[in-house]
């Protein structure tokens, strides 16, 4: 019987290389490296090609680093721009590479393809569903909400029931003891840059200083770009008081920051725009479930209340802090990842 093909997605990483090793002897796998604008390419690429090379597969190399401009890059900028905080992360994975990136594999004749993500995807009642790594500590699924179950459908991830720990000590069996230390951080084209930094290179306009204010209307002191800040920010700022300050809000039409005291950063309610289920029909309305809104929150309990267009909005049994435009809210059911939608 003839193997199924798997494109291994390659990184020179310790997820990647373990993804290989892990289906190497059940299917016919090829390696695939995906070339951006990566400040490290050339070292990234080496590296990879290293691994290829003592896992003995071919290695295809996909240029798609116009596309990552045009898809990630400007969103990235865009976004910061108008005084929101964006997750580059989660359109990378469904515009790049679970989106061009892997139709690029399937153009080379994969039947699947493969990542080292830390989540589980299984079939159900005719759907593929999305659930947690079981490694809570690296759990990715949260940059997968995004995903369709034309993508989900082609996916393996090999990963998902394994710890990261567990990860290390099988690819060092294999030969491979250089990783520990190398951990690659998410926001991949930063590099060591700031994000202010990164932002002012990239734009020739990167936007006008302004005003700070206070809640009740008291100029405070002048910030640099809306796009240096982001919801909950307290250093930096540049301004003094005797309690601490915090930036509550960003409003683009008068390009000013408020900023406030703690308590002023907490929330029960939360608009939503954009909102995505990965397997098509909403869940039921007449239940509570667990919502992260940040890939670091852990999640709180919350009711939904759709609304036309995929809209919506979300009432948290306890007050949430720094809630944050343009940032994803993920909707799950115990493990399953059921959606998203984006912070307004």
């Amino acid at each position: 019987m003839k193997k199924i093909r798997v494109g291994i997605a390659m990184s020179g990483g310790v997820d990647s290389t373990a993804c290989a090793l892990l289906l190497k002897d059940s299917y016919e796998i090829e390696g695939f490296f995906m070339q951006l604008a990566q400040p490290d390419l050339a070292e990234q690429r080496d590296a990879v090609e290293s691994i290829a090379n003592n896992l003995a597969i071919k290695l295809n190399v996909i240029d798609l680093s116009s596309q990552f401009e045009q898809k990630v890059l400007h969103y990235f900028s865009s976004s910061y721009f108008s005084g929101l905080t964006p997750n580059p992360c989660i359109i990378c994975n469904r515009e790049i590479k679970f989106g061009l990136f892997m139709e690029e594999m399937l153009n080379h004749g994969m039947d699947k393809i493969a990542t080292g993500h830390y989540a589980n995807i299984i079939q159900k009642n005719g759907f593929f569903t999305l659930h947690r790594g079981v490694d809570s500590k690296k759990d990715q699924s949260y940059f997968l909400s995004r995903l369709n179950q034309q993508q989900l459908s082609r996916i393996i991830f090999p990963l998902g029931r394994r710890e990261k720990e567990s990860t290390y000590a099988f690819v060092e069996q294999h030969g491979f003891t250089h990783f520990r230390g190398t951990e690659s951080q998410d926001v991949c084209f930063l590099e060591k840059k700031s994000i202010g930094s990164f932002l002012e290179n990239y734009s020739t306009d990167p936007g006008d200083s302004g005003p700070i204010l206070s809640t009740s209307g008291k100029r405070l002191g002048t910030h640099k770009g809306l796009f240096r800040y982001t919801i909950g920010q307290r250093k930096g700022l540049g301004i003094s008081s005797k309690a601490p300050l915090y930036v509550v809000a960003m409003r683009q039409e008068d390009n000013s920051i408020i900023v406030g005291g703690n308590e002023e950063l907490f929330r029960s309610e939360i608009k939503l725009r954009d909102i995505h289920w990965l397997t098509g029909p909403p869940p039921s309305l007449d239940r509570e479930y667990t919502v992260r809104i940040r890939y670091s929150h852990r999640g709180a309990l919350a009711t939904l209340i759709l609304k036309e267009n995929n809209m919506g909005e979300l009432l948290f049994q306890e007050p949430q802090r720094a809630i944050t435009p343009g940032q994803f809210a993920v909707v799950y059911d115990g493990t399953q990842l059921l959606g998203s939608g984006i912070i307004t």
